[in-house]
């Protein structure tokens, strides 16, 4: 095995020197060099000293390492480093994930399967404390060169690593942990940003035992429950985003089971942290895994902070410290009820490939969009045979027809302003959401007042199958909320949501919002139920982590 040699820098603003040094110090002598802002009176840019870092590589190291100023290291720290990099030479390994990312949920099953590192996830790839190849790094810095003013370095890390191969890694437990000093790139409005499972005194060892990640991956993220859901086939790695809750009815875990057990309904974070470890122990029986026998502290800590990660955007570090471990010993429970649900589950697992399920065939569904659809539909599980083509919702008037097998009169449900997974960013909500991600104003194109009805995927395929269980005698329905916002009111949920960037007008420029028609009746028991905070923040997900490998690398 070729030796390695390890180049190491921490990178600051002028602002932050002071924590720089201070870390810098807290490493072996002369290890960690400091790297500077080369522009800190510019635009605030961690892509622009992050670059300055990576070419700081020392001559004749075959592995650069990039830590942030606000990280505190574990006891172990280098030598684990080291390690990892004798036995994974080839790989990009990120040894910290936040709490609430899907990278961190890949953790929580690295730690579940007693392994040392986890294959990260389609998300952002980590760059707080990141170890790259040298050729990798020096790859990195001529690929995110030309695209300063854009994506941020995590994203365009996870989209330049992806596109060349190289195998990417997650440390279980986290090698740093996160110190709040304030975000200089602006991400303070997430509330406090911690580690997924961050160990002082873990030591060193067995840094070749790897896991993949699983293909169904929940998290808790902004109070709400999620899933992140692979889609097979070919190609780069893509995943559908669900709320947890539907993944578990699909998978059919019954009603019952998908409510923490108690008196009354459960308080919103105890149903998140409940929901997402139900689905962790389902998961983790039906992939054979039992309680870790190697690295239980991993797996203790990485359960423990599934709750107060979920909640961390609307919460304090007082409120979270007494969250902990009320929150830790539901997703206790709640993991033995998962797996013990796996256990009692009989027959092969359900079925979630083709374009016909559940007796529907799919028509204009073979786009990210009909594939959310679809499986939002399937894991409805409610039996019918209808054909359900899709073609009209690119139209100037977009609407879903819906022929029953048993009607020869099809249904036309109209739309109001569709977004949310599966749809393009080049649509008029798309466009404010993609600007907002990427720190750009938010542009509110024609009259501010302006009527919009948004309506979320979730709610349309809802809607969908309000009409085939119900029939109705009306053919010709509109799926929209019974309240429009205004275009402001829209700007302003995807600052309270996305981003907290500015907005501008473009009063002269054509919105191009679709209005649903005037007078039209709702499919009979359907309202939606998706509000704009939590729509808002699953399609900026989606655009960020999914359908940005739509788009050109």
């Amino acid at each position: 095995m070729a030796r390695q040699r390890l180049s190491a820098v921490v990178m600051t603003h002028p602002r932050r020197r002071a924590a720089a040094e201070k870390l810098a110090l807290s490493a072996p002598p002369g290890l960690l060099r400091v790297v500077m802002d080369p522009d800190p009176t510019g635009t605030p840019s961690v892509l622009r000293t992050a670059l300055a870092a990576w070419s700081a590589v020392d001559d004749g190291a075959t592995h650069q390492l990039v830590v942030q100023d606000d990280m505190m290291l574990s006891e172990s720290f280098f030598d684990r480093v080291r390690s990892a990099i004798a036995e994974l030479p080839d790989a990009a390994l990120a040894l910290f994930a936040l709490w609430d990312s899907r990278n961190g949920a890949a953790v929580r099953w690295g730690s579940m399967a007693g392994a040392r590192w986890v294959g990260a996830v389609n998300e952002y790839f980590p760059c707080v404390a990141i170890v790259l190849p040298r050729t990798v790094a020096e790859g990195f810095v001529a690929y995110a060169r030309p695209r300063l003013g854009g994506w941020p370095d995590d994203i365009l890390m996870h989209r330049f690593l992806r596109t060349t191969g190289v195998p990417r890694y997650v440390a279980v437990p986290n090698l740093a942990e996160h110190q709040d000093h304030g975000s200089i790139s602006g991400n303070a409005f997430r509330g406090p940003r911690r580690s997924v499972c961050f160990l002082p005194g873990d030591r060193p060892g067995a840094e070749g035992r790897t896991a993949p990640a699983p293909d169904a991956l929940p998290f808790f993220k902004y109070g709400v429950a999620q899933c992140a859901v692979r889609i097979p086939g070919p190609g780069p790695e893509r995943r559908l985003h669900l709320d947890t809750e539907q993944y578990l009815r699909g998978a059919g875990l019954p009603a019952s089971l998908l409510r923490p057990p108690g008196a009354g309904p459960a308080a919103a974070d105890v149903r998140g942290t409940w929901l997402t470890a139900l689905a962790m122990g389902f998961e983790a029986a039906r992939a054979g895994l039992r309680a870790p026998s190697t690295e239980p502290e991993a797996y203790a800590e990485s359960v423990a902070t599934i709750g107060t990660g979920g909640i961390s955007n609307t919460s304090t570090e007082e409120h979270l410290a007494r969250r902990r471990e009320p929150l830790a010993e539901v997703a206790r429970r709640a993991l033995d009820a998962g797996r013990e649900a796996a256990a009692h589950r009989q027959g092969p697992r359900p079925r979630r490939q083709g374009r016909r399920r559940g007796g529907l065939v799919w028509r204009a569904a073979t786009n990210p969009l009909g594939e959310h659809l679809a499986r939002r539909l399937a894991d409805l599980r409610e039996p019918s045979d209808a054909v359900i083509d899709l073609t009209r919702l690119q139209a100037a008037e977009p609407a879903v027809t819906i022929r029953a097998h048993d009607d020869s009169t099809p249904y036309t449900l109209t739309v109001g302003e569709l977004y949310g997974p599966g749809c393009s960013r080049h649509t008029p909500i798309g466009r404010m959401v993609w600007d907002a991600l990427r720190s750009h104003p938010v542009t509110v194109v024609g009259p501010p007042d302006a009527d919009v009805h948004p309506l979320h995927v979730n709610d349309l395929a809802d809607a969908v199958a309000a009409v085939l269980r119900t029939r109705p005698a009306n053919h010709h329905l509109t799926a929209a909320p019974e309240k429009p916002c205004t275009a402001a009111e829209l700007a302003q949920a995807v600052h309270d949501n996305v981003r907290p960037v500015p907005s501008q007008v473009a009063p002269d420029e054509e919105p191009g919002w679709h209005t649903p028609p005037g007078g039209a009746e709702l499919p009979p028991g359907w309202a939606p139920c998706t509000g704009l905070p939590r729509g808002l923040h699953s399609f900026a997900q989606w655009l960020a982590y999914e359908g940005v490998l739509l788009e050109p690398s």
